[in-house]
């Protein structure tokens, strides 16, 4: 391509000329996918997916190995780098028609075909059409343009048949209904409540991407109640649950998600897993081992579990906030996951139809409290405690711990003072 590494371009940009190259070429090329329903939808695409005449090799040639990846050769798709960062990159695939489904995720085989009969192997008529980026025309074999008006949601052809190729459509045909408002066509969703039990079949890491694109979208009660509706909690969450009763509490649990703001899932699985966080304080070490486990059987990432499982601590320690001592909360919101805290004391009190009393304390009094206020440097360490001749140990650590809390409370103003009471609480 023409362009140097210097070029100033959009990803919009780079994937019209992505087209025009492939034209060039004497190849059909069309926008296709996601792209062309968020266009039509008026939201930015995020990426822009390519599909044509052309074969994976006739692409890999006209664009140079140095700027392609062959990402997925045997389904027909190389991805196209942009000349710089600013263009992004382009997945271009080959039209096809897919074989048979053996794993559930993956045709066996695919054959090469026209436009018309790769529409129809995609999953959803909104995902199905194509467009012109040049004639600046929408190209639909499948009604996607009829549904993206209506507000619909459907399988393309037979939703059995779309559902058993790939079990994983089924929560994406909830997530794309509650992100855009649409409702699900009847038919596809009968065919999601028949065959509910078989997403069981789907990895567990493909599931849990499902519920980060829910859990931390604005939509994210809208997405539990149509998995409710069309019982796909059940199979989903059903297995992070020592007792089955708990998914009893969902229906509850999506009045939290309807006052979470911020896009971010741990909020929304600290409202999954109340039902395991619950009761007394003497019990919190034993809650927080069943939401950790909970989180491995999702296959979290590391960051993700400590973050759920710091929720649900801070959130009982939080409780009657104001009534706590500043060692207790400045801790807490002093740590960068406190916004998440906050969200989700906040939605919590909602959802009871409480005065957010807690959230709103703490809010405040961190708004007015500077950092070095919040987390100030210890005013003494280690060094200290040895110099009185106290051994590491339990009292050791003791004395420490209560210097800090003594100095979070704002009782210690100095290192001299704290010196002083530390030598009054080893004597």
């Amino acid at each position: 391509m023409p362009e140097t590494k210097t070029d100033p371009c959009t990803p919009r940009d780079f994937a019209v000329k992505v087209v025009l190259v492939l034209r060039a070429a004497g190849h059909e090329a069309l926008w296709a996918g996601g792209c062309v329903r968020d266009d039509l939808l008026g939201i930015a695409p995020k990426d822009y997916d390519v599909a044509t005449t052309a074969t994976p090799q006739q692409v890999i040639e006209l664009f140079g190995k140095r700027r392609t990846v062959p990402v997925g050769v045997s389904f027909g798709v190389v991805m196209v780098l942009g000349p710089n960062r600013g263009c992004g990159q382009i997945e271009v695939a080959t039209f096809r028609a897919d074989g048979e489904y053996l794993d559930g995720r993956r045709p066996d085989s695919v054959q090469f075909c026209s436009a018309k009969e790769d529409a129809r192997r995609r999953d959803f008529t909104i995902n199905g059409m194509f467009y012109d980026p040049i004639a600046e025309e929408v190209i639909d074999y499948v009604g996607g343009r009829q549904d993206l008006t209506a507000g619909v949601v459907r399988a393309i052809g037979d939703p059995s048949d779309r559902f058993a190729e790939d079990k994983l459509r089924m929560l994406r045909a909830v997530r794309f209904a509650a992100t855009f408002q649409f409702s699900l066509d009847a038919a596809t969703a009968a065919a999601i409540t028949s065959l509910r039990k078989e997403i069981s079949q789907v990895s567990v890491e493909r599931i849990a991407q499902e519920l980060r694109r829910m859990l931390a979208h604005s939509t994210r009660a809208a997405s539990m109640q149509k998995l409710i509706d069309v019982g796909l909690h059940e199979t989903v969450f059903s297995p992070l649950f020592e007792d089955p009763r708990a998914i009893d509490d969902l229906g509850r649990v999506r009045e939290v998600l309807q006052h979470l703001q911020l896009p971010a899932l741990e909020p929304s699985l600290c409202a999954v897993f109340a039902s395991l966080f619950e009761g007394t304080a003497s019990k919190r070490r034993d809650r927080t081992v069943k939401i950790a486990d909970a989180c491995r059987k999702l296959k979290l990432s590391n960051q993700e579990t400590e973050a759920i499982c710091w929720i649900a601590e801070a959130a009982c320690q939080c409780r009657d906030a104001e009534r706590q001592p500043l060692h207790v909360i400045k801790p807490i919101l002093s740590d960068s996951r406190a916004a998440l805290l906050l969200d989700y004391l906040r939605a919590s009190s909602l959802a009871r139809a409480e005065n957010p009393a807690d959230a709103d304390y703490l809010r405040a009094y961190s708004d007015a409290t500077p950092a070095e206020r919040l987390c100030p440097a210890p005013l003494i360490d280690g060094t200290d405690v040895r110099a009185l001749g106290v051994e590491p140990g339990p009292i050791f650590k003791d004395l420490l711990e209560k210097i800090r809390h003594e100095q979070l409370d704002e009782l210690l103003a100095n290192r001299e003072a704290a010196l002083q009471r530390l030598q009054e609480l080893a004597a």
